[in-house]
C-alpha cells in the first residue's frame, strides 16, 4: 500500500482545477485555494499519471520486515470438549508434521482447559514434540476472553511461526480474535497447506464461490494463522511410544477475567453427522420430486449409508440443511460415496473429493463430476438405481 502526497508549493489555480476535473471519483476537492483528497479516493493514481507533472506523488509505504528466525515451530490448537479431543486436531497434527519437516521445525500442541493435564499425553502418541498446557479453573468452560488471553500468552512466550486451528465453532470464534491481537493474517477454511523453505505458510482455499483457488501468503507477519475444516486431512497413526514432552504453563489470573458468567451447561443431543459417515448416497438435481426419494432411501438402507446432497436439494426441501455437502455445507471423507444426478459444481466437489471411492451416475457423459470419480456410470438414475438395488439384494456386484 501507499499514499498520495500533494506538493502544495507546486499548486496553482489552474492545476488545482485540472486535478479536480481529472479525478473519476470526485475525490479531489478545492478548499480555500488548497487541494484536499477525500474518502472517495480509490487510489487509481490517475492524478499522478495524467495530472500536472510533480504536483501529486504516490509514495509507497515502507515494507515491514520481520526476523523470521525468531519465530519457530508449527502449532496445532487442541479443540476439545471437557478434555475429549476433537478428531480435527489429530488431522491437523498430521499436516503440521508434514509442514514442519520442510523447515526442520518442531510441532507444538496448545491445550487450554481445566483438568486436562492427564489427557495431554495422548497427543504425544501422534508425534507432537511438545504440548503446552494451560490448566486453570477459569478455563473450564469456553469463554472467549480468557481463552484468547491464554492463547496470546502462549504466542508471546513460544513465538510459533504457524498456527493451525480446526474450523469448529470454537476455532472459528477463537482464531480471528487472537490473530487480530497480533495484527496478522488469518485464512479461513483452507483446503491445501504447504510450507516454503523460508517458513512462509502457503494457504490455499476456494474463493469467489469456488470458481478459483486463492493462494495466500503472509510473508511479513508472524505468526501465520489458518483454520481447516474437519475431514480435509488425514490423521496420523497412533504410536504406542511417546517422545515429546508436556509443559505446564501459567498465566496471571487477572488476564483470565471475563464478562461472561456460565450458569449452566446443557449437553446437546448427539446427532449423527455426515462428516463421520463411512458410506453416503448423495442426491442432486437428477432427483425430481419427494416421491422419488423412496429408491434413494432403499439404496442407502441396503448400504448402511447416510443420505446427503447438494444445495438445490436443501432448497427443494428434500433433505435437511445439515446434510448439505460442499463449501457452504459439510466436508465429508467416506469410504464410498454414490452421487445420483449430481453435475459436479466446484463448490460440491470441494466438499467430497477426498472420499476413498466415488461412484457417480449421470445422463450427461460430459458432467464434471466424472472428473473426480473412480467409477462413472452414464445413464438415467431411474434405471440405474433400481438395478443397483436389485444387484445388492441378489448378492451381486453393485454395478
Amino acid at each position: 500500500m501507499g499514499k498520495l502526497v500533494i506538493h502544495e508549493e507546486k499548486l496553482t489555480k489552474d492545476n488545482i482545477k485540472q486535478l479536480v476535473d481529472i479525478c473519476p471519483f470526485g475525490a479531489m476537492e478545492e478548499k480555500n485555494g488548497k487541494l484536499e483528497i477525500n474518502a472517495g479516493c480509490k487510489m487509481c493514481k490517475m492524478c499522478v499519471r495524467k495530472g500536472p507533472s510533480g504536483v501529486v506523488e504516490f509514495v509507497e509505504d515502507k515494507k515491514k520486515e520481520i526476523d523470521k528466525s525468531k519465530w519457530v515451530g508449527v502449532t496445532v490448537y487442541v479443540d476439545h470438549v471437557e478434555g475429549k479431543i476433537h478428531p480435527v486436531t489429530l488431522e491437523l497434527i498430521g499436516k503440521a508434521k508434514e509442514l514442519a519437516q520442510k523447515t526442520n521445525h518442531p510441532v507444538y500442541a496448545l491445550f487450554i482447559g481445566h483438568n486436562i493435564k492427564d489427557k495431554a499425553e495422548e497427543l504425544l502418541h501422534y508425534g507432537v514434540d511438545q504440548v503446552f498446557v494451560y490448566d486453570d479453573p477459569e478455563l473450564e468452560e469456553f469463554r472467549i476472553e480468557p481463552y484468547a488471553a491464554a492463547f496470546e500468552d502462549f504466542i508471546n512466550k513460544v513465538k510459533p511461526s504457524s498456527i493451525l486451528v480446526g474450523a469448529t465453532t470454537v476455532g472459528r470464534s477463537l482464531a480471528p480474535r487472537v490473530a487480530a491481537r497480533f495484527k496478522t493474517g488469518l485464512t479461513a477454511d483452507c483446503t491445501i497447506l504447504d510450507m516454503k523453505e523460508n517458513t512462509d505458510l502457503v494457504q490455499i482455499r476456494p474463493a469467489f464461490g469456488g470458481n478459483i483457488m486463492a493462494r495466500i501468503v503472509t510473508p511479513n507477519n508472524r505468526p501465520q494463522f489458518c483454520t481447516v475444516r474437519y475431514k480435509i486431512f488425514s490423521a496420523p497413526e497412533r504410536s504406542n511410544e511417546t517422545k515429546g514432552k508436556i509443559t505446564l504453563c501459567s498465566i496471571d489470573k487477572s488476564k483470565l477475567a471475563s464478562n461472561i458468567e456460565v450458569h449452566e451447561v446443557t449437553n446437546k443431543k448427539k446427532e449423527v453427522s455426515i462428516s463421520d459417515a463411512e458410506a453416503i448416497v448423495a442426491i442432486g438435481r437428477g432427483i425430481k420430486s419427494e416421491k422419488d426419494m423412496g429408491m434413494v432411501h432403499e439404496l442407502a438402507d441396503l448400504l448402511g449409508a447416510q443420505i446427503a446432497g447438494t444445495r438445490p436439494m436443501i432448497e427443494a426441501g428434500l433433505i435437511d440443511a445439515k446434510r448439505q455437502i460442499g463449501l457452504s455445507g459439510r466436508t465429508v471423507k467416506p469410504k464410498i460415496i454414490i452421487n445420483l444426478g449430481i453435475s459436479g459444481a466446484v463448490q460440491y466437489v470441494a466438499g467430497m473429493n477426498g472420499s476413498d471411492c466415488i461412484i457417480s451416475i449421470n445422463q450427461d457423459e460430459n458432467a464434471s463430476i466424472f472428473n473426480v470419480s473412480h467409477y462413472a456410470v452414464v445413464g438415467d438414475i431411474y434405471e440405474v438405481v433400481p438395478k443397483m438395488i436389485e444387484n445388492i439384494k441378489a448378492g451381486k456386484d453393485i454395478i
